[in-house]
């Protein structure tokens, strides 16, 4: 991939040479859907598919990036990012929002953020729930920090792609994606506290491979309905607060109080809230089965996580209830559970890894069977977390 986006950059900027190049990695979460906006616990894994950005740095006050992955460019000057056009007035397409809403970002925080000519592409799948996004945002924090010369803690750079995304591209998504991004370790997942942030490396099963497996569907109504599930918890924790005023989020709400002031939720935020309660307890269990080297034990949390998801959350679809039976129905497997938002996508399968080629063949063969859709199915390894450098 390096080389490749080293030969994409002379072709798009012939009379120029690249300065700087950086990687960030996408993640796959083994447990906990849609806890990290709720100030929850996620157990994320950095994985071996990642966004490189290939960089020539500029004293002139302009972005000129180039999609590699889709053929497209766009340029945008420093002093126009709040604006949100192109140097022709013309509003960013949403690929440029990514990159563009982290040096505004950046810029924000009162970093030192330079003209840049970038080529970026990669090789996690667009829309597969493997946080393409978050390893794009990530990438170029990496790369500004580096070029700039300043140091943020790491958490810090994760917060402020985070920012990037809540506030200029306009998807409420929690630290989760971002922060696996930037501190990833090869060999384990994070424990997240996405309220305090305070984590840790967790070592994954031996004997076993994450599988993501996906669906080549990606439903219109994931960003929306993302956003709508943000709300939803919101308004539940709104109406929990009446009576339970210490509650700030649903992280801070047991099963027992949950059911006790059902009476103030209405059938739909008493699921929502219902699904991210008994989420937050899965991670901590499966925590517990990891460091045991538990795998039977995190695949039935993965099983049952699905399950909530698909019925208190109204997260999934066809088509991955579809690719998750297949999966389970295979003795190699330990567990599966959709990844990312939903909607489509993929999902992650923790399998046995000498079973890997025939579950392989046979969720392929299965889901093809049902959708008439050819899956990609992807085996990925752990990996660390986000680097920059000169060339």
């Amino acid at each position: 991939m390096r080389d490749a986006l080293l030969r994409a950059f002379r072709r798009a900027f012939p009379d120029i040479e690249p300065t700087h190049i950086s990687r960030a990695p996408g993640r796959v979460n083994l447990l906990g859907a849609h806890t990290d906006y709720n100030e929850g616990y996620v157990l994320p894994v950095a994985i071996d598919r990642a966004v490189y950005v290939v960089a020539a740095a500029s004293d002139e006050p302009l972005l000129e990036l180039v999609a590699a992955d889709i053929g497209e460019r766009v340029a945008v000057r420093l002093a126009d990012l709040e604006a949100g056009h192109d140097v022709e007035g013309s509003p960013l397409p949403r690929w440029a929002r990514y990159p563009v809403g982290v040096a505004w970002a950046l810029l924000g925080r009162g970093l030192a953020v330079w003209g840049i000519r970038a080529v970026f592409g990669g090789d996690v799948p667009i829309g597969s729930g493997l946080s393409s996004s978050a390893a794009v945002e990530v990438a170029f924090a990496a790369l500004w920090q580096e070029i700039g010369g300043w140091e943020l803690p790491s958490s810090e750079l994760a917060k402020l792609a985070r920012l990037a995304e809540n506030e200029y591209v306009g998807v409420g998504c929690g630290i989760m994606d971002q922060f696996a991004s930037v501190h990833g370790r090869a060999g384990h997942a994070i424990l997240l506290d996405s309220r305090s942030l305070e984590w840790e490396s967790v070592p994954l099963p031996p004997g076993t491979i994450i599988v993501v497996a996906d669906t080549r569907t990606h439903h219109e109504l994931a960003s929306s309905e993302y956003n709508t599930r943000v709300r939803q918890c919101h308004e539940a924790v709104r109406r929990l607060s009446e009576r339970l005023p210490g509650i700030r989020a649903l992280r801070d709400l047991t099963p027992e109080a949950l059911e006790r002031n059902r009476d103030l939720l209405d059938d739909t935020l008493y699921a929502r809230a219902r699904h991210v309660v008994d989420e937050n307890r899965r991670v901590l269990e499966a925590v517990e089965a990891l460091r045991r080297g538990d795998a039977a034990t995190v695949g039935d949390l993965m099983k049952r996580s699905h399950i909530s998801s698909r019925d208190l959350y109204e997260t999934s679809c066809e088509e991955l209830d579809a690719m998750w039976e297949a999966a389970i129905e295979h003795p190699a497997c330990y567990g599966a559970r959709l990844t990312g938002a939903g909607f489509g996508g993929a999902t992650v399968n923790l399998v046995l890894a000498e079973g890997l080629d025939d579950f392989v063949a046979h969720i392929r063969a299965r889901y093809r069977g049902k959708t008439g859709i050819e899956p990609a199915i992807i085996p990925v390894e752990s990996a660390d977390g986000a680097w920059a450098s000169a060339l």
